[in-house]
């Protein structure tokens, strides 16, 4: 899966389920870089095939509404939709 990596400084291994149309997705990602948090993304709607289905079943593992963004902290603890106070208190 063609993850994106953005540098920062590492707090855990975040991982961010985007659609590059979403605002609140786009949110997430400034947020993310404001904070100063290295971390993976991948925009699931710009995926094709194999790579969209490996995305939306490891969505589907932590978020069974499929819905955007999910953030996924550590692979224990996930976050959906924009929560700056919960991605805020993950980031340390």
């Amino acid at each position: 899966m063609p993850m994106q990596h953005v540098d920062g400084e590492n707090k855990g291994k975040f991982v961010l389920y985007a659609l590059s149309t979403c605002g609140w997705c786009k949110k997430t990602r400034m947020l993310l870089e404001d904070l100063g948090v290295e971390y993976n993304y991948i925009y699931v709607d710009l995926e094709e095939g194999e790579e969209r289905s490996n995305a939306v079943e490891e969505i589907k593992k932590w978020n069974s509404q499929l819905s955007f963004p999910t953030l996924i902290i550590n692979d224990e603890r996930c976050i959906v939709g924009f929560d700056e106070e919960g991605i805020r208190e993950a980031a340390g």
